[in-house]
């Protein structure tokens, strides 16, 4: 991956005198066999010099970020939410929407791709009132009835996780997903534990079984395989995607509930949670603990 930088500014010598200021549209595209990256900005504002040069960024252990990813494309003016008493908007007329519910995990590991890939302008949201959903988005959009959807090409598909793969593959920006089949075959893995994780983690505000430390365990355990950096597969792919949304739940309802602080004695996992915190693309999902914690109280009410 590479950065513009002014010449000589990083190497000790007096930079170079800006003058004035211009909009930019540039694209740096690294490939290999084994690597396949991009770094893309729109109408970055960067001081005009009279030289640039492309230099290198330094290697870190915890391994890129593309820009895409570090800012999120700028803070989004998120949609008000449709209800019931909602118009529908104008289906199927060659506009890309992307149907979630701000307080949906599932939603979220969506939404969380399509910023991370740069797609604000490219998916619009169209954000559900679960509780008051319009009839509508069940009659013509997406029968199941539920979110996350997409819709594309004059097509609704479901299901997050092929919802993350598919925005991945089928839309520009950053590759999500490894080229190595070691990592893949692992991603794999990880995607088909999802359910089991969410499964036990609600056991245990059930009180059904105390199998939330087993989980973690796993987690703890997988982080650990890749040395090449923080995330499940060394680099941050879809994988993290798919995990955050719902540690971001289970941390503040397991301590509140049931004072199980679950990065104790797990530094991989609290490594994991500090740099998925860095990515804006990311947290521009993310919801507050607090809100969390009331949510998880509601649905276990009869449980805690």
């Amino acid at each position: 991956m590479a950065t513009l930088l002014p010449m000589n500014y990083s190497n000790g010598s007096a930079p170079l005198t800006p003058s004035k200021h211009l909009s930019l549209r540039f694209s740096v595209h690294l490939s290999s066999k084994k690597t396949r990256r991009w770094l893309d900005a729109d109408a970055v504002k960067l001081p005009r010099y009279h030289s640039l040069q492309l230099q290198p960024l330094s290697k870190s252990k915890t391994g890129p970020i593309s820009a895409t990813m570090a800012t999120g494309s700028g803070k989004e003016v998120l949609p008000p939410v449709l209800t019931s008493n909602s118009e529908p908007p104008p289906v199927f007329d060659g506009t890309t929407r992307l149907y979630i519910s701000y307080t949906c995990p599932y939603a979220q590991r969506v939404w969380i791709t399509r910023n991370c890939k740069g797609l604000q302008d490219k998916i619009k949201l169209v954000p559900i009132d679960l509780q008051d959903r319009p009839a509508w988005y069940k009659e013509k959009v997406y029968p199941p009835n539920k979110v996350p959807s997409l819709e594309h090409n004059n097509e609704v598909k479901g299901e997050s996780l092929d919802l993350i793969k598919y925005i991945d593959s089928h839309f520009d920006g950053p590759s999500l997903f490894p080229d190595d089949p070691a990592k893949k075959e692992f991603a794999e893995e990880l995607f088909s534990y999802t359910g089991s994780f969410s499964k036990a983690n609600n056991s245990t505000f059930k009180g059904e079984a105390d199998e939330a430390g087993a989980a973690f365990d796993y987690i703890e355990t997988a982080l650990s395989k890749f040395d090449d950096g923080p995330f499940f597969l060394g680099q941050f792919s879809l994988v993290d995607i798919a995990y955050a949304p719902f540690i971001e739940r289970f941390q503040p309802a397991l301590l509140e509930f049931k004072k199980y602080d679950i990065t104790a004695g797990r530094p991989k996992l609290a490594a994991w949670i500090e740099e998925m915190n860095k990515i804006e693309a990311y947290n521009q999902t993310r919801g507050q603990p607090k809100q969390h914690v009331e949510t998880y109280k509601k649905r276990f009410a009869a449980h805690l």
